[in-house]
């Protein structure tokens, strides 16, 4: 099975649940002496909203090739044997899962440092979207991973669409972090967190 052969991506719409065996299934082999998972799940609370459900929006096509792209980037980077990733799309209820990623290699180190890459890439440069739904309302999320990328792409000042944007972190590296503020006096909040099509190649 050549390099091509070893990754699976799938899109998967709403309603279908992620098989999180059939992927760790598809990555195992006996040459692999370690196989690094990842589970983006839906939390129940956020910043002290109790959140009822996630959402999840996608360009598709895009999707699945900026994936694929993220794939081909890990394995020039670490020694991986098989990559497995999916996304569901629509509604994600608390405790469910709305990403898993799934690499094995020979060595652990491999599959540990690719599984957060491919995650940390996901996040940061697909067309995934995601609404958070809470008890009292309803707010779209980007994530810090997108805001750090868009910052990195040149836009240093934090300035598009003719409008300054200022971007605030709670203090802490990760998920949650961010806010954006538009300058212009029209104020919104762009928090970050975490959580078929199929396609194999």
């Amino acid at each position: 099975m050549d390099t091509e052969e070893k990754t699976l991506v799938e899109i998967l719409e709403e309603n279908n649940l992620i098989d999180l065996a059939k992927y760790i299934k598809y990555v195992s082999a006996s040459q692999a002496g370690a196989i690094a998972t990842f589970s983006g799940t839906t939390r129940d609370t956020f910043e002290g909203k109790t959140v009822v459900e996630l959402r999840y929006e996608a360009y598709v096509p895009m999707a699945i090739r900026q994936i694929k792209s993220i794939c081909s980037s890990a394995r020039s980077s670490w020694d991986i044997h098989s990559i497995a990733v999916a996304h569901r799309l629509g509604a994600v209820p608390v405790g469910e899962t709305s990403v898993f990623i799934a690499a094995s290699a020979v060595h652990r180190a491999d599959a540990l440092d690719a599984c957060k890459f491919l995650i940390d890439e996901l996040k940061a440069s697909v067309p995934i979207w995601k609404k958070e739904v809470y008890s009292n309302g309803e707010v779209w999320k980007e994530n810090s991973e997108f805001m750090e990328r868009k910052l990195e792409l040149g836009n240093t000042n934090g300035s598009c669409c003719r409008r300054n944007l200022k971007l605030e972190t709670h203090g802490t590296k990760g998920c949650c972090g961010a806010k954006v503020k538009v300058a212009d006096g029209v104020a919104a909040e762009i928090s970050t967190s975490d959580a078929g099509t199929e396609e194999t190649i």
